[in-house]
């Protein structure tokens, strides 16, 4: 569920009414015939995306040959214009004769996979070009038959059925019955608080499910004056072992949904490997047994992804909702998976979506959120005196001082990110953001015996510029 705010005004009693983008997703119960024309828009979607990814590449091709033989830049084939509007008003051009079943389909199949080409190609360019932050983007792929089904509609006649609430309608598909009711958005749009800007059907694990962008004015709750009430700071330490434990000594056990999975995932792959599948060098057709069991598997990860899915929101529900202000860590959870040993057991917890969760919903209920930098450490700080262990190794669960303090690590952690806040922010809930860390920079020098995890600035050698030395709060008033 995502969502992005587009304005707040002032409402009853002191709250403040929020526009949002936010998503709901319901499954599907499509009919034989209504699945084939799902898939049938699908197909057309990456059947636009391959013939523009093809123009765009030819042209490209023929530019660096024509560079390689001498000739001036100013002398070049004329580059191919690669935004989505171009790409569309060429494939009107051309589409009887490159596509003359193209009627089959709604038109925005086509548009959509000519948008999300259009915004593949942006990213490599700006990636290439270096003004795009994170990991380089490559030039765009073909799809072939077996990736990911998906169309997204933008126009046309799409949205909730008039009928109940059990169907959806979506163009030249019709009305599509769900497998879930949709009341919650139906609420929402009979009250004037949603408009639906969007509809995207995709097919994942077996099933099919229609997303709906939606525009909904949300209500936040009055804020509490800080000078009468005193705001409540919670730290969060994720972890494998626990799933979070909180700076108010209450820890959250890891369901480990993955882990109880795995006895019945190894049958599953040991019995589809003793089938016939896919073969690509030969051509090999899957038998209909291997099918099947794919399909059980299929089942199995989504029930895990919708149990992890579930404990996560609840967790990031209730952060939101009982404290004022809730500090995180900037983990680089990419970086983690890269553990053999523990990759497993890190991607089953979902740290990531943790944070994604609670940044959002902190939105909607006036709360701020604290990403503390990622170089903080948490983990080596006593949270007594301050001291910084050189060195804990990560089979040591318990933390000890000098001073006399013994601590389960994670908490000691815990507390220490909410300390960090305090120390930092006097009024524990600063609505100025502050600049992220620089993990991809060199490391800097930090002032020894502090908790509150502020960086001693220095040059990085060779760069020739200073590295920013405080975290970053997403607040939304």
């Amino acid at each position: 569920m995502g969502w992005g705010q587009d304005s707040a005004v002032a409402g009853r009693g002191g709250c403040l009414v929020n526009t949002v983008l936010q998503a709901y997703r319901f499954a599907l119960d499509p009919t034989p015939t209504q699945e084939e024309a799902l898939r049938s828009h699908c197909g057309a979607q990456r059947f636009t995306y391959n013939w523009g990814l093809a123009v765009v590449k030819a042209n490209l091709d023929q530019r660096a040959a024509e560079r390689s033989y001498g000739i001036a830049d100013a002398d070049l084939t004329a580059a191919v214009d690669w935004s989505a509007y171009s790409l569309r008003k060429h494939w009107n051009q051309i589409k009887n004769e490159t596509a003359p079943w193209w009627a089959e389909n709604s038109k925005e199949a086509y548009s959509s996979g000519m948008a999300n080409l259009a915004a593949a190609l942006s990213n490599w360019s700006t990636s290439r070009s270096r003004t795009r932050k994170g990991r380089r983007v490559g030039f765009p792929r073909f799809k072939g038959k077996r990736s990911a089904l998906s169309c997204r509609f933008s126009t046309g006649a799409f949205g909730l059925a008039d009928s109940d609430r059990r169907h959806v309608r979506l163009p030249r598909i019709g009305i599509v019955r769900t497998h879930e009711s949709t009341r919650k958005l139906a609420r929402r749009v009979d009250a004037g608080t949603a408009r639906i800007r969007s509809a995207t059907v995709s097919f994942r694990r077996g099933r099919w499910f229609v997303s709906f962008s939606v525009q909904v004015q949300r209500t936040s709750p009055a804020p509490v004056p800080r000078a009468t009430a005193a705001p409540s700071v919670v730290g969060v330490d994720l972890g494998v072992k626990t799933l979070a434990v909180l700076s108010t000594g209450e820890m959250i056990e890891n369901p480990k949904h993955l882990e109880h999975a795995q006895k019945k995932l190894r049958r599953l792959n040991r019995q589809a490997a003793r089938r016939v599948g896919w073969d690509k060098r030969t051509g090999q057709q899957p038998s209909s047994r291997w099918l099947h069991t794919q399909d059980r598997v299929a089942k199995l990860l989504a029930y895990v992804a919708d149990a992890r899915r579930d404990g996560l929101h609840k967790l990031s529900t209730r952060l939101v909702r009982t404290h004022d202000v809730v500090v995180l860590e900037d983990l680089n959870v990419a970086g983690m998976l890269r553990t053999r040993s523990l990759a497993r057991h890190i991607a089953g917890v979902g740290m990531g979506e943790v944070r994604r969760q609670s940044v959002y919903k902190a939105g909607w209920q006036g709360t701020t959120v604290h990403i503390a930098d990622r170089w903080y450490p948490s983990s080596k700080t006593c949270s007594a005196c301050g001291e910084v262990k050189a060195k804990l190794s990560l089979k040591k669960r318990v933390f000890k001082c000098d001073c006399g303090l013994r601590m389960d690590r994670d908490l000691n952690a815990a507390r220490n990110l909410a300390a960090l806040v305090q120390a930092s922010s006097p009024s524990c809930g600063a609505t100025v953001n502050e600049p992220d860390g620089t993990p991809r920079k060199a490391r800097t020098v930090r002032a020894a015996g502090i908790a509150t995890g502020r960086l001693t600035p220095r040059v990085s050698q060779g760069r020739g510029r200073e590295v920013p030395a405080q975290g970053t709060d997403f607040h939304i008033p």
